[in-house]
């Protein structure tokens, strides 16, 4: 028994040493690959004539966008002052029948209170050079 126990041990020890050497071999021996992704965005190349064209198309976009802002104001501005003339013009026409009314109750006045001349006017004599 004695004899099998030691063939069994020494059989144990050189599966042991086997399966050590081959777990070895396979850490070095094998060429591992990792496949590599990288996240690294990389930004577009701009010439300086398309970053000009950038700008300049901001820059327009602003100016429109504060033409238009003072176009609304000058707008209501304008509104107000038609308003204001319609307010003025309307007021004017009152006075301008008042005033009609008020001279064709002087002329009537006039008219009765002083006869009229039959008397034609002596025209002013020629001047002679």
């Amino acid at each position: 028994m004695r004899n099998k126990r030691t063939l069994l041990a020494v059989a144990v020890a050189f599966a042991v040493c086997i399966i050590i050497a081959w777990s070895a071999t396979s850490l070095q021996g094998r060429e591992t690959v990792y496949e590599v992704r990288p996240q690294i965005s990389v930004p577009e190349y701009r010439s300086d004539a398309a970053r000009a064209i950038d700008a300049y198309e901001h820059m327009m976009e602003r100016s429109m966008d504060l033409n238009e802002r003072n176009l609304a104001t000058i707008g209501a501005d304008l509104r107000e002052v038609v308003r204001l003339l319609n307010s003025i013009d309307a007021k004017l026409g009152g006075l301008s029948a008042r005033v009609t009314r008020i001279e064709k109750s002087l002329s009537m006045n006039k008219a009765k209170a002083r006869p009229k001349k039959s008397q034609p006017r002596n025209p002013a004599p020629p001047v002679k050079e």
